[in-house]
């Protein structure tokens, strides 16, 4: 897979609240923490997952999708 190929746009979706929303992921790397915009939540990866996006996005992190292992 080549950067090209990659999609660096995925929507976030709160666990706690069920906010979504549309964010670019880092290109190179992992996101471990992101605070949901409508309740203030402090999302973490699930147990598993590498980061948030991996955990509670409709596409994987950059680094997953290009295969690589991220934890």
């Amino acid at each position: 897979m080549t950067d090209s190929d990659i999609t660096l746009i995925s929507t976030l979706t709160c666990p706690e609240c069920g906010h979504a929303r549309r964010e670019t992921m880092p290109p190179d790397q992992c996101q471990w923490f992101y605070d949901c915009t409508a309740c203030g939540a402090v999302l973490r990866p699930r147990a598993g997952d590498c980061c948030v996006f991996c955990s509670y996005g409709t596409v994987p992190c950059p680094p997953v999708q290009k295969g690589a292992d991220c934890g």
